[in-house]
């Protein structure tokens, strides 16, 4: 280990309200405002069922990548942990998988924006919102932490003004709440895995070994404080906007939070609400593009993928080919996808990598588990389920994706070995 390494190591600023609060800024963003549509529509109002399900399965998953995170110190998240602890080829189906993953995340968070900022026209102010942040992303500006807490402070005052404006509006009927098993167990599992999108971000947390003070106690402590402070957020909501429009309602709703207050007397609330989803989009849709960016540039590094996507650019120092590139993408699932292909889609690919998480946790030594191999076990089940259980064309062009990046790299594998 290089002195350089050490003393990187040895930075370890962050306290237990900081990892929160990192936690909250990674998960309160577009998933939110956008996926309450697509989890009504599978489980009506059994989504609130569905809503710790999610959560459970989010920190399973988040408990796996701090044990992994402590073990393998290194940039690249599960794309590493896999490649050292199961093999290269399953290090290259989660590296892919998250791509293919947040490449459809951005696209559902540019979706969510433009039905908050152009409800008229959404899909053209999504493919605008991601042109515009593309080309922030090419220039090398990215949120600080600063902006973080600006953004997490806008995104719960536009929640409360969900909750006040709902809860006070008068447009409430307790009947809209049942049946919350009216879908079956199928429907809730399927709207577990499209709010599963919701907590997006939620393992930033657990990467955060060597910035916080006495890891081994922050971290399991960080994790369950962040979740159970968006659960409770994302419960109050749910409930607000179900008791207003009902399953159907919000099922149908682009915008479901700000139609939720402009149906009651409070409706002068609505632009705050308008102003905050948008902003959380953007910042979290901006965040999301740079990993997705430097994920493909360490998998072109090591030769995962084209060459051509390790570049840097010479002034920027970024890889500018692989954002040019994932802009290209971003901008056509806009273009064809609808909020709730997008979600499924992307939580297809999320959850296969975190699949590999936990089962990379599994096959850590004793001594490298903090906690108890049955975390890892049920975050990979979970995860499992979650992915049998979306929208059958959302597994299916998720994994026919994923089929098609493990069938190039055969193909670039043996060109290799046939010119060596």
């Amino acid at each position: 280990m290089s002195a350089q390494y050490r003393s990187a190591a040895l930075r370890r600023e962050l306290g237990l309200a900081d990892a929160v609060l990192v936690g909250l800024g990674a998960m309160l963003g577009a998933g939110v405002f956008g996926a309450w549509g697509p989890a009504a529509t599978a489980a009506g109002a059994g989504l609130l069922v569905a809503l710790p399900v999610a959560a459970l399965v989010a920190y399973c998953n988040a408990i796996s990548s701090a044990q992994l995170a402590a073990v393998h110190p290194l940039a690249g998240g599960t794309y590493v942990y896999g490649r050292r602890q199961l093999g290269p080829t399953w290090g290259f189906v989660a590296g892919w998988g998250f791509v293919v993953g947040k490449s459809a995340s951005c696209a559902a968070m540019a979706l969510t924006a433009g039905a908050y900022a152009w409800p008229a026209h959404p899909r053209v102010a999504a493919v605008l919102a991601a042109v515009l942040l593309t080309a922030v992303n090419y220039r090398g500006v990215t949120k600080t932490a600063g902006v973080t807490r600006v953004l997490v402070a806008m995104t719960l005052l536009a929640l409360g003004a969900v909750v006040v404006g709902s809860l006070a509006g008068g447009a409430t009927d307790p009947t809209r709440l049942s049946p919350l098993t009216g879908h079956g167990g199928y429907g809730i599992l399927q709207a577990a895995g499209l709010l599963f999108f919701a907590f997006a971000g939620y393992a930033r947390i657990a990467t955060l070994g060597e910035e916080v003070r006495d890891p081994a106690r922050t971290i399991p402590r960080a994790v369950p404080l962040a979740l159970g402070i968006v659960v409770v957020a994302y419960a109050l909501v749910g409930v607000s906007v179900l008791l207003v429009l009902g399953a159907d309602g919000t099922a149908s709703s682009i915008a479901p939070l700000q139609d939720a207050v402009q149906a009651g007397s409070l409706r002068p609330l609505a632009p705050l609400v308008q102003v905050g989803a948008v902003a959380a989009s953007l910042g979290v849709l901006l965040s999301a593009m740079a990993g997705v960016g430097r994920t493909t540039l360490a998998m072109a590094r090591d030769r995962e993928l084209p060459g051509v996507l390790a570049a840097v650019h010479p002034r920027f120092a970024v890889p500018h080919r692989a954002e040019l590139l994932l802009g290209v993408v971003v901008v056509l699932i806009v273009s064809v996808a609808d909020i709730r292909g997008a979600i499924g889609f992307s939580s297809t690919g999320v959850l296969v990598y975190y699949a590999i998480a936990n089962a990379s946790a599994w096959t850590l030594p004793g001594k490298a588990r903090h906690w108890r191999r049955p975390v890892a076990a049920l975050g990979l089940f979970g995860c499992l389920v979650l992915v049998a259980t979306l929208p059958i064309a959302s597994v299916l062009t998720g994994l026919g994706v994923l089929a098609l990046g493990l069938l190039a790299r055969a193909v670039l594998s043996l060109r290799r070995s046939v010119k060596r």
